[in-house]
Order: structure tokens, then C-alpha cells, then sequence
């Protein structure tokens, strides 16, 4: 699965290869949030990476492992600074897993980074991004440690720590001879498919015995002749660490696809390894060992997240709660709260437990289902976990089906077996401690690691992940008889080589400035001042007097500072300041400058008088400005209105022609103040207003009205007033009493040239409404950029995103409202005609790794197969051969799943205009066949060279070197040499 994900040149002595290909990480500007309470840090995902999180934090609160890294000093692995050197040897993984490790111990930071770590893997930004199996990489990442060390002390520090022997016997029952082989592991892989424990499972692997007979006979090298044997497995050498990985995810060959595991699965918090054992002479206290890591994971078996619980044996962090939290047992109502919502064995279980005799048929348990969760057992679960009795006949440790499969109960106690099997539950039961996980003397001190976050669990919540679909998956067990010196206890230095403690206290130091310098930066505010000496009182507002740039000074000031120091540091910038200052906001409105409220309170902070970020402060003496006495608040805030009236000819006479002014009133002012900024004695006042038909009209105001002020009328800023002389014979008004105008709102869209074709115009705007038909829009902007006539066959609207990106043509028979455009929007007018109702615009690029911009485009008939549209896109994009497929980008812009059925139409499989497809390399297998890799190698030497005339996919470098090829094998066959030999070379 990995690959070649660990590439480090040992041999080679420069490392500039590390990173290429890579895209540039963008440094954050905020530095990393201090630990929280725990006072354990975690780590950041890198996008994917939360399964190499989990492993890392597992091997960093193993203190045996961390300290026997941290004994391999700059002399045997080098220097990270020295790793550009053409002649320095620099062993960068141990290095880098040495620099994390101290980062997690001393470094004050809320979460570390792995980057530098992934980097010496050689991965890419891809890697990063996709997620792996943590088994895989536990074996992958201590083969590559292991390589790193060699030449080193600590060339024997997997094999020390880890390395155990198991040895396979089969005893003849003729002549007792013995025939053993050893094998060497550093992980014990368990089965989870019908076991319910994992003293069963490893029970079944190294007590029980295989028995050879009747057609199933051995052949025994001394008796010569087919006999009778046992054959059995026992542990031969426990390593101080025991890695345990379960195998929860399995294959189904009847539905062809993979299954994750999420029946019930105990693991004892102390196990007695003594009944596995060869050698079992020893006291006890020789094969107890301790669970301290499970690392767990959440989700099915094409993707999920991994966390990790962790027991602090060093006692590093802070175990305190903040909250006691309960945990109620399961109910039904428990779990519509939960993620256990869909979990089928907790929801049947809960159903089950609510009836009063246990026992149920099992159609009624259906029924009861659909009742509480408002859909079928079919409809919700029946794809993935098959039909309900086989789900319960699978999950018989909880689950007890009548002789007759009608009736289903709940088993109350799955520990009692049968009498025959006594004697082998006695002896196991000794291999563990008692079920209740809460009943040891002392109590460990607990965390579930979750990438960066990091919080204190209590040890019964272990029992949580005995079972769904967040389990555990990796365990972690520590010889009891290991004990850690006094000094090593909530000692975080302890064992730490003396560079990367001063490198970790520099790095504290740094940290510690840019946190001050970034707090003091998020706690500042832009104010802008303005002088009131270099302002005017003019026309109801406050103006600049020169201009805006010299009448207003920027201050940034920090936010926790008083007022009294806010004044004291404006006295201190304006030297020329005589007498009182008064500190007041200030508020541009249409009319110019307004004062509102004064400031008062030195001793309040910037954040206790409200001041907001970016607020304008009018410096003056609190009275008057250039001899005139300023009107303050919000009452007497100016209003700018247009006033509407008939003009004077140029002999002085009123002419019929309309005249639009701009005035200022106070909102507080009299409504009849109109006529005396007019000049006009008296006369009618007309308000604007709008109909419910969405029509202007105009109400003229009753006399008693024009005592009111202007804020009582309603009117704001903008508002439209018309004047009209009482002498004057002709009205503007109709026999209804209202002047009513036909004008509507008009909303507008922008329109951009991108014909390639030169225009006076690169843009336009264009009025339109909702239902404005797509059509008229595209030729009005045809004539407004002055383009050929003949674009109007051959042209569509598209359009274009924030991002610049151009999508999808929008069809003209559309209307705005029903193509979702809104007033605003900016259209591409772009050659080529738009897809009819029966067509389809797709998206298209070649390979996983598409870059913005880099999209091709075609159109197609809905009713097109996909392979007919494969061979389409194959010729647009100059491609040839039978060795492509298309897969659909998913939202998260990757390569989803393949479109297998190749003879479908694409809107049979939903495919919708605007969709991006993806030409993969590679044929899809014939159905019912695997696509397997195959890896050869060639040895070193000239007489190993292999020629054939019809190799096609198989090549070979000289010297020694692998060569991978892909083959299809049916499901259900045998895969032997001759047949990957045959294969292969066709």
C-alpha cells in the first residue's frame, strides 16, 4: 500500500533530493496556541496523516523507545544542518523523529508539526493528503528506522524492544518425532471474524492443537509414510513491547467487496501471556503484560479517522476533569444523541433490552426498527451488512435465534459455555485480569490523543471501543515488570540530549515573543482621527477645510488602554494643541462629517466604551468649530434629500420644467424648513412612496404633517421630496389625487467580451429582470460591444465565478430566474453555441492532479454510453489506446469512483452538466476479475537478463531491480507462478 513512501539514500551521503516535486506550505501567520490544561501537545494532520499521528504519539509515550532515540547523539547520525552538505552523512528520519519527540516534551505548543517528519519520508503534498492503514505503517516505518541505524548503537533497537519468536510444532503421533519452525514478528496479528476476545483469539492460535487423519494425512521424513500428527503454535520470545493489530476489515466473496468487522471484541487491561507460551517454567510476573496504546479507528473500510487512548506511564500531563461526565447505559433514546445512532448491533440490542420477556420474532424486531428509526432494515442496512437473520446469526456472542430462526433474544450472559468446554474457560479466565476494567488498585493516568487535540479519559471509557464502527484496531502492551526511575516521573527533560533542550528552550523563547508581538497586534485598533481645526461647519455637516488625507491622522492604539491614555497620547502627537480636547465618534454620512456622542470615562478601556475597530474620533474642544457651534447626536444627524421643483427661466419666471437639488436637513428639523431653504413662502410638500404593485407614486402631506420632523415623516437619506407652489393652477397630481410613475426597479448584469474579437467595449452593463429572457440578454450585448451580427448564431452567456473560472453556458430559452442569476452577476460572452435540453457540458482532464484552469470542455448527448464519451474526450485531448477509464470528481475535487458500467448512458449514471470527469490511465478489470500487482525482480548479472519478443508491460534495468506490472486474475482463482508467468508477458 505504501510503496516506496520511505525513501532515504543511507548509502548516499546528500539529501537534496528530499522535497522535490513538493508544493510550497504556506507558513502560518499566527504562531501555534500554547498547551491546554493537559499539558500534553498534539499534532497537527497534515490533511490525511491522522494514522501516522496515532502511531507517533504511541511510540513517543513509549519512554523505553523515545530514550534509546535520544542516546544516538549528532556523532553517529549527523546534523540536520549539515544535511545539504555533498559530503556530510546525515541520517534524517531518526534525526527528525528526535526532533518531534522533543518538540512533544518540552515545546509549549498546542500542536506539533510532522511536515520536516514527512519531508525525510520523502513524501509528497498527495501522501499527505491520503490516508493509509497504521498497520502497514507500523511494520513499513520500523524496516526503514531499522535501515537508517544500521552502523549506529542503536542498530538493534526495533529487534531489542519488539522482536519476539514464535515457533510452529508438528508432533508425529507414530514416533513422537518433532518437526519445529521458527518465525520471527513484530506485531501479532489477531483475527476479530468469530471470536469474541482476544484470550480467544489467541487461544485458538497457540493452545489448540490442528489435527492430521483420515484424508487429511502428514508425512513424517522419519517414519517415511503418511501418518497422524498434531500440529500446533506456541510463543517461544516475548519482546518487552507486544504490538497486537486485529483484523477488522475482511472481504466478503459473495458480495465481492470489503467489510469492516464491528461485532463485540474484549481486551483485558492486563494479560497473562503463560498458556501461550513454550517455556512456562518462569514466574508469572514474566508474562504479565500492560496495555498502554490503542489506537482506534472510526468509520468503514474505505475511510475514517484514527485517534489513539494513551496511558502516560511518566505521569507527563495534567489528568484532571473538567466536568465529571456519566455514561447512562445504552437506551434507544441514548443514541439518537450519539454517532452509535448508526450502529445496527447497538440499536437492536437497545430494542431488545426494552422488551419485558427478552425475546422477540424476529419480523416484530423489524417492524420495531422502522418504528423507531423511521426506515426498514433493507433500506438502511441490508447493502452493507446483508439480510437481518444473517446479521444476527453473524453476531451470535449477543444475539440467540430460536431452533426455528422466528424468535430472537438477547443473550444475558455470554461468558457461561458449556460444561465440556470448562476446564478451558477456568484456564483462561487466569490469563487476565477480572471484566470490570475499573477494578485496579491504582488508577492510570489516561488521554485520547485526536490529532492536535488532547483530553484526559477515565480507563472504563476503554470499554467503548470493544465494538461499531469506532473500534480499536492496534493494541499496545508493556511488560509489567518494566518500572521507570523515580527521576523520569512528570520530568519532561529527563533523558533529552543537552542541543535539543537549548533548541527547545530558544524555541520556547521565540515563541513566547511572537505570542506577545501577535497579541499585541490582535489587540490594537485603527483609529482615525480628525483635527477640528482642520475642519469647517458647512452646509448641515462637517467638511475638511484643504482636504481628507491632511485633516485626518491614522493611530493604531491598543484596545486595552484606557481612554485617559488614549487622550494622553494624542496630546503628545499634537504638540500644537492649546487648551481642552474632547475625544467624540465621529460618523461619515452623505451630508459630510457628523458628531455623535462625546467620550467620557478615562478610566474605562478602549473596550469598555464600545469603540469599535477602525472608528473615527473628532478631536476638538466640545463646542464649537471655526466659531460655530456644532450640533451633536444622533437627533440632529443631517439628512441629504433631493428636492424636487419647478425651475426659474432666465427672466426670473417659473418654467414647467422639473429641477432635482440636493439639500441638507436636520432629522430633528420641521418638515416646513423646506420652503424656507427654497425661498419659497408656502406651498405642498409630496412624499415618495412605493405601491404594493411595486409602482412609485406621490402623497402630498396634510399641513398639520409639516410640523413633524423629517425622521417622524420617515424620510432618509436619499429620499425624494417634490415642492409644489399652492398658487399654481396646474398640478402634477392626477384626478385620484397621486402623480404615479411607471418606472420599476431594473437590476443589471455585467456582460464581458471574450470572443477574441476587438470592441470599442471589453464590458458592459445590461438591464434586465427576472424575467428576462437569456436570448435578449446575449443580443443587447452584441450591439452595445458593437460586435458582428453573426455572433448571435454562434455565441453564448456564460458564467464566470469569483475565481475567474468560466462555467457552464446558460441556455437561451432560460429565464434569469430560472437560471439562478442574480442581479449583478458577471456573464463571459463567449463563442459557440450553448447545449440544447438533450446535451450535456462536461468537464474534462487527464489524470487525478488537475490544476484550476487546466479543464477541457465538450458537449455531448445525454444519451451518449460512457464509452462512447471515453473515446470522445480520448480524441480531443490527442490520446490513443485501450488503457484508459473515467472517473468523476467528487466535491472534494478528487478522483471518485470509476464509471465502471462503460455500456450506460451518462444520464443513467446522473451525470449533470457542469460535472468534471477524469481520464485515469489504466483499464478497468472485466466484472468479476481483480486488478493485482505483481512485482519481479531481476538479480545483478548479464546471464539474468530475460528477452521475450511479445514483453510488453515488463522491463528491465541492469543490475539488480524490482519492475511492477498489474495483471488480472478472476476473484475466485488460484493465483500460481506459472499462471502470473503467462500472464504477464502478454
Amino acid at each position: 500500500m505504501f510503496g516506496d513512501l520511505f525513501e532515504e539514500d543511507y548509502s548516499s551521503v546528500s539529501n537534496n533530493h528530499y522535497g522535490k516535486g513538493k508544493k510550497l506550505k504556506t507558513k502560518t501567520l499566527e504562531p501555534s496556541a500554547p498547551r491546554e490544561f493537559t499539558n500534553l501537545s498534539g499534532i497537527r494532520n497534515q490533511g490525511g496523516t491522522c494514522y501516522l499521528n496515532s502511531l507517533l504519539q504511541t511510540l513517543h509515550f513509549t519512554p523505553e523507545f523515545r530514550e534509546a532515540l535520544f542516546s544516538l547523539g549528532p556523532e553517529e547520525l549527523g546534523s540536520l544542518e549539515d544535511k545539504d552538505k555533498p559530503d556530510a552523512k546525515v541520517r534524517i528520519i531518526p534525526l527528525q523523529l528526535q526532533r518531534l519527540f522533543a518538540q512533544l516534551l518540552l515545546l509549549d505548543q498546542e500542536a506539533a508539526s510532522t511536515a520536516d517528519l514527512t519531508d525525510s519520508f520523502g513524501w509528497t503534498s498527495n501522501e499527505e493528503m491520503r490516508q493509509h492503514d497504521v498497520q502497514e505503517l507500523n511494520r513499513i516505518l520500523f524496516s526503514a528506522l531499522e535501515t537508517s541505524l544500521v552502523g549506529t548503537s542503536g542498530h538493534d533497537l526495533i529487534n531489542r524492544l519488539y522482536h519476539g519468536t514464535i515457533v510452529n510444532q508438528v508432533v508425529c503421533k507414530d514416533c513422537k518425532n518433532v518437526s519445529e519452525k521458527q518465525e520471527d514478528f513484530l506485531d501479532l496479528t489477531v483475527a476479530v471474524k468469530n471470536v469474541s476476545s482476544l484470550e480467544d483469539a489467541l487461544w485458538n492460535m497457540y493452545v489448540e492443537e490442528e489435527v492430521f487423519d483420515y484424508d487429511n494425512l502428514y508425512h513424517c521424513g522419519t517414519c517415511d509414510k503418511l501418518v497422524k500428527a498434531a500440529k500446533s503454535a506456541k510463543l517461544r520470545k516475548l519482546p518487552p513491547f507486544l504490538t497486537v493489530s486485529l483484523l477488522r476489515f475482511n472481504f466478503d466473496f459473495v458480495k465481492c467487496e470489503r467489510y469492516k468487522e464491528t461485532s463485540c471484541y474484549t481486551f483485558p487491561l492486563r494479560i497473562n501471556l503463560k498458556p501461550f507460551c513454550e517455556q512456562s517454567e518462569l514466574d508469572d510476573l514474566e508474562y504479565m503484560y500492560d496495555l498502554f496504546s490503542v489506537i482506534i479507528h472510526k468509520g468503514g473500510c474505505y475511510g475514517g479517522h484514527y485517534h489513539v487512548y494513551i496511558k502516560d506511564v511518566d505521569h507527563l500531563g495534567n489528568w484532571q476533569f473538567q466536568e465529571d461526565k456519566s455514561n447512562p447505559d445504552v437506551n434507544l433514546e441514548d443514541l439518537q444523541s450519539e454517532e452509535e445512532i448508526d450502529d445496527p448491533l447497538m440499536i437492536l440490542k437497545a430494542i431488545l433490552l426494552q422488551e419485558e420477556s427478552n425475546q422477540i420474532p424476529v419480523d416484530q424486531l423489524g417492524q420495531k426498527l422502522l418504528k423507531k428509526k423511521g426506515v426498514s432494515w433493507n433500506k438502511k442496512y441490508r447493502k452493507q451488512y446483508g439480510p437481518l437473520r444473517k446479521f444476527l446469526q453473524l453476531h451470535s456472542q449477543m444475539f440467540q435465534l430460536s431452533s426455528d430462526e422466528r424468535t430472537v433474544s438477547l443473550l444475558k450472559d455470554r461468558s457461561l459455555q458449556a460444561e465440556s468446554d470448562f476446564q478451558r474457560s477456568d484456564q483462561k479466565t487466569s490469563t487476565s485480569e477480572s471484566p470490570g476494567l475499573n477494578d485496579r488498585p491504582s488508577c492510570p493516568h489516561w488521554f485520547d490523543i485526536n490529532d492536535a487535540k488532547v483530553q484526559p479519559i477515565k480507563e472504563k471509557d476503554i470499554e467503548q471501543q470493544f465494538q461499531g464502527k469506532e473500534s480499536a484496531y492496534m493494541l499496545f502492551y508493556r511488560k509489567s515488570q518494566l518500572q521507570r526511575p523515580p527521576e523520569a516521573r512528570a520530568n519532561p527533560r529527563y533523558r533529552v540530549p543537552c542541543h535539543l533542550l537549548n533548541e527547545m528552550d530558544a524555541a520556547n523563547i521565540e515563541l513566547q515573543m511572537k505570542r506577545a508581538e501577535c497579541d499585541s497586534t490582535n489587540n490594537s485598533f485603527e483609529l482615525h482621527l480628525h483635527l477640528g481645526p482642520h475642519y469647517h461647519f458647512f452646509n448641515g455637516a462637517l467638511h475638511p477645510v484643504v482636504s481628507q488625507t491632511e485633516s485626518m491622522w491614522d493611530l493604531t492604539f491598543d484596545k486595552r488602554k484606557t481612554l485617559g491614555d488614549l487622550r494622553q497620547s494624542i496630546f503628545q502627537l499634537l504638540e500644537f494643541w492649546e487648551g481642552d480636547m474632547v475625544l467624540s465618534i465621529a460618523k461619515f454620512v452623505p451630508a459630510g462629517l457628523h458628531v455623535y456622542q462625546t467620550l467620557d470615562g478615562d478610566d474605562l478601556t478602549l473596550c469598555e466604551t464600545e469603540i469599535a475597530d477602525g472608528e473615527d474620533i473628532f478631536v476638538w474642544n466640545g463646542v464649537e468649530v471655526g466659531g460655530i457651534q456644532i450640533p451633536t447626536g444622533s437627533d440632529c444627524e443631517p439628512l441629504l434629500l433631493n428636492v424636487l421643483h419647478l425651475g426659474t427661466s432666465s427672466e426670473g419666471e417659473e418654467s414647467q420644467q422639473l429641477v432635482e437639488s440636493p439639500h441638507v436637513f436636520p432629522s430633528n428639523a420641521e418638515l416646513g424648513t423646506v420652503f424656507a431653504a427654497l425661498s419659497v413662502p408656502e406651498g405642498v410638500v409630496l412624499i415618495n412612496s412605493t405601491t404594493s404593485l411595486g409602482e412609485e407614486s406621490w402623497t402630498a402631506l396634510a399641513k398639520e404633517d409639516l410640523k413633524k420632523t423629517f425622521r417622524e415623516q420617515g424620510l432618509r437619506n436619499g429620499s425624494t421630496v417634490l415642492i409644489q407652489d399652492s398658487n399654481d393652477d396646474s398640478s402634477f397630481l392626477t384626478k385620484q389625487g397621486k402623480w404615479i410613475t411607471s418606472t420599476n426597479e431594473i437590476d443589471w448584469l455585467q456582460v464581458k467580451n471574450l470572443c477574441q474579437l476587438e470592441s470599442e467595449e471589453e464590458q458592459v452593463k445590461i438591464s434586465a429582470t427576472l424575467n428576462t429572457v437569456v436570448f435578449d440578454i446575449r443580443t443587447k450585448a452584441i450591439k452595445e460591444l458593437k460586435l458582428m451580427k453573426e455572433l448571435a448564431e454562434n455565441s453564448c452567456l456564460r458564467p464566470i465565478d469569483r475565481n475567474g473560472k468560466l462555467l457552464c453556458p446558460v441556455p437561451d430559452s432560460y429565464t434569469l430566474k430560472e437560471a439562478e442569476l442574480k442581479p449583478g452577476s458577471l456573464l463571459g460572452l463567449c463563442p459557440g453555441k450553448a447545449p440544447t435540453s438533450s446535451q450535456l457540458f462536461l468537464f474534462f482532464a487527464v489524470g487525478s492532479d488537475v490544476q484550476p484552469g487546466t479543464e477541457m470542455e465538450i458537449i455531448v448527448e445525454e444519451t451518449v454510453s460512457v464509452r462512447g464519451c471515453l473515446k470522445i474526450m480520448l480524441e480531443k485531448s490527442g490520446l490513443s489506446g485501450g488503457t484508459w477509464h473515467l472517473r468523476k470528481m467528487d466535491w472534494c475535487f478528487e478522483a471518485g469512483e470509476p464509471l465502471c458500467e462503460e455500456d450506460a448512458t451518462l444520464k443513467e449514471l446522473m451525470i449533470c452538466s457542469g460535472d468534471t470527469l477524469l481520464l485515469i490511465e489504466g483499464k478497468l478489470p472485466p466484472l468479476g476479475f481483480l486488478k493485482v500487482p505483481i512485482w519481479w525482480y531481476q538479480p545483478r548479472g548479464p546471464w539474468h537478463h530475460w528477452h521475450h519478443q511479445d514483453q510488453t508491460d515488463c522491463t528491465f534495468a541492469q543490475g539488480g531491480n524490482w519492475r511492477t506490472n498489474s495483471t488480472w486474475f478472476c476473484q475466485h482463482s488460484r493465483i500460481t507462478a506459472a499462471s502470473v508467468s503467462q500472464r504477464e508477458v502478454k
